[in-house]
Formats: structure tokens, C-alpha cells, sequence
């Protein structure tokens, strides 16, 4: 989902790339909670930092402990900022559908507001 938000705000402006600590599939709740906002994610491919196109970053966020870890893990012999935003792992969430899908929006939604205010992201035309 930040993969996407950051792409959608910034388009072409940044480099971005997503990684995992597992591989895995892609959740079909993530491409719910980003299809309403009219994001298509349904193609991307989920990979782990080992098969990172390129590994030319200048930050490096991790939304999990373990991802953490794992990105000081990859680059300790980089040049690279790393920040941690503490992320509640929504596939965690037990309840109806609509609970689910509300624990994924709120996900997302945070994410949005982090990406901006990190990135200082205006909208355009805004001073």
C-alpha cells in the first residue's frame, strides 16, 4: 500500500520500491482498501529485500519490527536513512468483512498521512 500511495502523490518525482521480509501473495484486502481510492494494485508483486531492483535508496522505512531489523540488516554498510513507523498489521485483525476492511483503511489512511508529512507532499496549486 506505501508503495502505491507514494507513487499516486508523487508519480514519476521519486524512486520507490517495496520489499517484504517473506515472500508472499498479494492481499486481497489491501487491493480492496486501495481500489477504493481508484489505486490498482492487483499486479504487484510481492518480493523481499534480496530481489530489490536496485539498492540506491536514500530512505528506508520499515512498518514492522522485523522488517526493521531486516532493513538496519541491509543497510548497514549504506549510506542510507532508516525510520521505523510502528504499523498495526491489519491481516491481524479478527472480526466480519467490514471490520477487516476497516482496520485496512485505517492502515492506509495513516500511511497517506505519514507519506505526506515525511515527504512534504502539496497538493497542487496549495502554497
Amino acid at each position: 500500500m506505501a508503495e502505491s500511495l507514494t507513487r499516486y502523490l508523487f508519480g514519476r518525482e521519486l524512486y520507490v520500491a517495496s520489499a517484504g521480509v517473506r515472500p508472499g501473495a498479494l492481499d486481497p484486502f489491501a487491493v480492496s482498501v486501495m481500489d477504493e481510492m481508484g489505486l490498482d494494485i492487483s499486479k504487484h508483486k510481492p518480493h523481499t529485500f534480496e530481489f530489490l531492483e536496485d539498492s540506491s535508496f536514500d530512505l528506508i522505512i520499515s512498518l514492522s519490527p522485523e522488517a526493521h531489523h531486516r532493513a538496519l540488516e541491509f543497510t548497514r554498510t549504506m549510506a542510507v536513512d532508516v525510520e521505523y513507523w510502528p504499523t498495526l498489521d491489519p491481516s491481524d485483525m479478527a472480526g466480519s468483512r467490514e471490520q477487516t476492511l476497516e482496520a485496512y483503511r485505517a492502515v492506509r489512511d495513516s500511511l497517506m498521512q505519514r507519506i505526506k508529512a515525511k515527504l512534504d507532499w502539496r497538493a497542487m496549486g496549495s502554497l
